[in-house]
């Protein structure tokens, strides 16, 4: 093969052309690719602004169901303190104890003990959970009232009246 001025001369146009038309070419891939970033870019910014409003909202609810919470302990320590609830806890812890010892009567003494304490033991339990809702609904016992109904017969047949 000889080399004359155009063949040598073919062979640079070709290579010119060749190195234009890539150029060209990666003008428009690089195009594409700076497009396809930019909805990237825009698609990320959306998910972020989402993403804000959501962890927003929840904070917010956050804090609001905290304050509500605390409102509701310290309305629940007030109830706690109010005359006649010290009383009317202790008498719940006795007629439970009462009503234990009833079943588990062999020896007085060391049986109320025990019975009173795991009433203590139950009450405070009520007072804290999802049973002081159930108390609340039905009442403190269903042998207090019968007690009381019992006492207004006897009442009514001696003749007492309040």
């Amino acid at each position: 093969m000889e080399f004359d001025p155009l063949t040598i001369l073919l062979v640079i146009a070709g290579v010119g052309i060749g190195w234009v038309l890539n150029y060209f070419k990666s003008l428009f891939e690089i195009r594409g690719h700076k497009k396809e970033l930019k909805e990237y870019k825009e698609h990320l910014d959306r998910q972020m602004k989402i993403t804000d409003e959501g962890t927003k909202s929840l904070a917010d609810e956050l804090a609001k169901l905290r304050k509500d919470n605390e409102n509701l302990r310290i309305s629940v320590k007030t109830l706690g303190q109010k005359p006649g609830r010290a009383e009317l806890r202790l008498l719940n812890i006795y007629d439970s104890a009462l009503r234990k010892m009833m079943l588990k009567a062999p020896g007085f003494s060391s049986a109320w003990e025990t019975a009173l304490q795991e009433a203590e033991r139950e009450y405070e339990e009520n007072e804290t959970g999802f049973k002081t809702i159930i108390k609340k609904v039905f009442g403190p016992s269903l042998s207090q009232q019968s007690e009381t109904t019992q006492l207004q017969r006897i009442e009514k047949k001696e003749g007492f009246h309040n």
